[in-house]
């Protein structure tokens, strides 16, 4: 009797572990919780972890950040990292972030879709967005000064402008230091360049943490002109905010990659080349617009939003995303030494 209870306990135990491995097969998916530092605006990170858990079954959660803190954090966090994916914000601070040994390289299946010019060619990071440099005027103080929006980077400089101007902080803010490697490309070299950015900096009220916040204190009328991604200024068109006139500058814009990579040290690789693949796929790509993020996306499967910037009718410059990268932390320095000092 005892011999046959063992038995038919034993079968049991067998059938049920049987059932439990068919059960997970059929549930693919790696166990734990991916951890991502985003760097594009907060109702978008909000949705895309949500989209990536709906879609996958992985949990996910999210810190926001300005570019240039994620890639102060990852590097405070080297030996220790307490998140898995970067996701979003200029190529060029993640190729700080390859010279300083911070990013796995990761060849997504899916970056087979996207053109080679926005991808690192060994993989340690992968565009998923493009997005041009714009100025964000307010229309109540165009009208009241008799002013033209800016159409060129030295119309900036017009006394009528002094103590209007917010930008961020290209330290913290990858939108930033876009336009800074910008100016310098438009001005024709670094010494013209860091001429106008002195010029520039009597006329800056205020230098903002976040690359996206000049477009909102325009629109709440607290300064009178922004530099920031056209991308952005469009979002807070379709917000409400009616009185902003969008300019591309004529002379000259630069443009930012927006990419995503896995940080090196991660104990959940699997997870975080998960995470990739989707937000590298059409549905990743085109949550964007369902949300009011309206940047030009890289994979040619994937449908863009109708409000984009049109990169081929305004004049871009040659944007070199490995220079600026490699000068980065140099111009960064530099600007702070004889610009903002």
């Amino acid at each position: 009797m005892k011999k046959k209870w063992i038995s038919t306990f034993t079968a049991l135990a067998l059938a049920a572990s049987m059932i439990a491995g068919c059960g997970s097969g059929s549930n693919d998916k790696p166990a734990g919780k991916v951890t991502v530092y985003i760097g594009f605006q907060e109702d978008h990170a909000v949705a895309a972890v949500k989209k990536f858990t709906e879609d996958t079954g992985i949990e996910a959660e999210m810190i926001r950040m300005s570019a240039g803190e994620i890639l102060a954090k990852v590097r405070a966090e080297k030996d220790n990292p307490k998140a898995d994916v970067w996701y979003g914000g200029p190529a060029d601070t993640f190729v700080q972030a390859v010279s300083e040994d911070l990013l796995e390289p990761y060849k997504s299946p899916i970056a087979d879709k996207i053109d080679a010019k926005y991808k690192d060619p060994d993989g340690f990071w992968t565009g998923v967005y493009v997005g041009a440099v714009g100025f964000a005027s307010n229309k109540e103080f165009l009208a009241k000064k008799g002013l033209e929006a800016p159409k060129k980077w030295d119309d900036l400089l017009n006394p009528a402008f002094k103590g209007e101007v917010v930008m961020a902080d290209p330290a913290s803010s990858g939108t930033a230091y876009t336009a800074l490697y910008t100016v310098l490309k438009v001005m024709g070299s670094e010494e013209k360049g860091f001429e106008f950015l002195k010029k520039l900096h009597p006329q800056v009220q205020q230098y903002t943490t976040s690359g996206a916040a000049p477009g909102r204190m325009v629109g709440m009328g607290e300064a009178g002109v922004g530099i920031l991604f056209a991308h952005d200024i469009i979002k807070y068109q379709e917000e409400g905010f009616d009185n902003l006139v969008m300019t591309i500058p004529e002379d000259g814009t630069g443009y930012e990659t927006g990419s995503i990579a896995i940080i090196k040290g991660s104990k959940k690789q699997e997870l975080a080349q998960k995470f990739v693949d989707w937000a590298l796929s059409p549905a990743g790509q085109e949550l964007g617009k369902t949300v009011g993020s309206f940047q030009n996306i890289t994979n040619s499967d994937a449908v863009g939003p109708e409000q984009a910037v049109k990169l081929d009718e305004i004049n871009t410059i040659d944007y070199d995303v490995s220079e600026a990268g490699a000068q980065r932390q140099r111009l960064l320095d530099k600007w702070s030494a004889e610009v903002k000092k």
